[in-house]
């Protein structure tokens, strides 16, 4: 039977009660595991792609109008055209709407409707002479 491989340094390494780990020493660095070292070998791969068709556009000498930038792209839609991961209805946001866009609206019809109201009673009490206006 084979016995496994012996641990590695930063496995063995404990940290001093009054000194933190080292960043140099941090496992999930550099003890990972295939998969996710083969995932971020292909991360780095689709980036060193865009980037090298990017530089050929850039330095073409020849350029055509508007030189796309992929990632660009994908960003300015994820910002306009994917709103839901950026908001969610939540008591909060739905109280917050009502009172920016709600109140607001109360608050004059208030004030107007009781300018309208005293107005009025001042005209019944005889207190008030009506200014001759065209356009109110």
């Amino acid at each position: 039977m084979a016995s496994a491989p012996p641990p590695s340094a930063a496995r063995l390494y404990r940290p001093n009660r009054f000194v933190s780990l080292p960043a140099e020493l941090d496992p999930d660095a550099y003890d990972t595991s295939p998969g996710k070292r083969r995932a971020e070998a292909e991360r780095l791969a689709i980036r060193s792609r865009l980037k090298r068709q990017y530089l050929l556009q850039l330095n073409n000498p020849s350029p055509p109008a508007v030189i796309e930038n992929p990632a660009l792209i994908r960003w300015a839609y994820a910002k306009s055209q994917n709103v839901y991961p950026t908001f969610r209805p939540t008591p909060k946001t739905s109280f917050l709407g009502a009172a920016y866009g709600l109140a607001p609206l109360l608050f004059w019809i208030f004030v107007l409707k009781a300018d309208r109201d005293r107005k009025e009673k001042r005209i019944q009490e005889g207190k008030y002479k009506r200014p001759f206006s065209v356009f109110f």
